[in-house]
């Protein structure tokens, strides 16, 4: 199983009675619960039956129904529920002199738009990040010694977290259980951490730990100290003996006891099953049967209400895959004509029946043509 059943508090996992002796094979190719993509929309997408696409916003272009200019190259996204509707939160992953930052875009419960606006702004390429459970947005430098940023989608000033560490950041995601915030680091031999806030609920202080295990695709692992966050004179990834190394860490994501993340230099989605201490793959793309492995360039993960995990290309044939909790794999969607770009930020509303996304570069393979979608239509929830 790609996740763990819990029932009630402290409940055991299920169906096994210890994790560390039971690993799942990766997922495997398999139909799709929506079924076939049809042919190509008015917007160059390729979707299941049911499933209709919008587009939201376009970079250098004014948000339809506001002022606001959409930033350039959308990268991750989050979305936050609203007493009247949502926000969906995106990264620009630009440097600090081409406007890179983060902005949202607020719609009312129909999911027109009403309103857009700057939530950080002078930040050196901001590529993906995390939403936290009082309704931040964390949004993480992709730089040397890059900073995670925490921003405030419903108002007030962005701050830089620097006891989260200073490293070439990708994208986080909170675990209210042991109160901790994983985040990846997009090197060839990046690692993946854990920051422990001193106070649930306040990232100015706190431990930043590293996971260490073996050179295996599986087993168990224990978390680290790493001593100097700053990461200077040496690099926060080369401080512990043993840390795990992860060739290029993109996007993470947590649910049910369990935090996914990928990494683009081997194509893997990587499974992390918190109440065993073990860790395993969901997907291999050199272990993929019958067929060719329909998700290559793994990058933004995000998950559904009903357990399925939606993971986004940087590349490949443009797609967002689907792995399923019964370990298989399909492409829900594609995008066509746009091969110089890449898919980013994907995003479910509150009631999991829209998926905001954006195609970083769009038809013109620069940063400034960014175009933000969002895909309504039948999601399992």
């Amino acid at each position: 199983m790609l996740r763990t059943t819990v029932v009630g508090a402290g409940a055991m996992a299920l169906p096994f009675t210890a994790w560390s002796a039971a690993y799942a094979a990766p997922a495997q190719n398999a139909t799709g619960p929506y079924g076939p993509l049809q042919s190509a929309n008015s917007h160059g997408i390729q979707l299941p039956a049911g499933f209709t696409s919008q587009i939201v916003a376009r970079s250098r272009q004014a948000v339809p129904g506001t002022s606001y200019v959409w930033h350039d190259a959308p990268d991750g996204g989050a979305v936050f529920a609203d007493d009247s509707g949502w926000i969906y939160v995106s990264n620009s992953e630009v440097g600090p002199s081409a406007g890179g930052g983060a902005s949202r875009i607020a719609f009312d419960a129909t999911g027109a738009v009403v309103g857009a606006s700057r939530i950080l702004s002078g930040t050196d390429t901001n590529c993906a990040g995390g939403r936290t459970p009082w309704h931040t947005w964390l949004s993480c430098e992709e730089v040397s010694r890059g900073r995670v940023w925490e921003t405030y989608p419903f108002g007030g000033t962005a701050v830089a977290r620097p006891a989260m560490g200073r490293f070439k950041h990708e994208a986080a995601a909170a675990d209210p259980v042991r109160r901790v915030i994983y985040l990846t680091e997009d090197e060839t031999d990046g690692r993946f951490y854990r920051f422990v806030p001193a106070t649930w609920g306040d990232l100015s202080a706190g431990t930043l730990q590293v996971l260490v295990a073996g050179s295996a695709t599986s087993g168990p692992f224990t978390w680290a100290n790493v001593p100097d966050p700053d990461g200077s004179p040496t690099l926060t990834r080369r401080q512990v003996s043993g840390a795990k190394a992860f060739n290029g860490g993109e996007g993470c994501h947590y649910a049910d006891d369990t935090v996914w993340f990928t990494t683009k230099g081997d194509n893997r989605v990587w499974q992390v099953n918190l109440a065993s201490g073990t860790y395993e793959l969901a997907y291999d793309d050199s272990l993929v049967s019958p067929g060719s492995a329909p998700l290559t360039g793994v990058d933004n993960i995000t998950g559904s209400g009903s357990g399925d995990l939606y993971v986004a290309e940087d590349g490949g044939n443009m797609e967002i895959c689907v792995i399923t909790p019964d370990d298989t794999i399909s492409v829900f969607l594609r995008i066509t004509g746009q091969s110089g770009s890449e898919i980013t930020g994907p995003a479910f509303t509150p009631a999991g029946d829209r998926l905001y996304f954006s195609s970083q570069r769009g038809t013109s393979g620069s940063s400034s043509g960014g175009i933000t979608y969002c895909v309504t239509g039948p999601f399992r929830t």
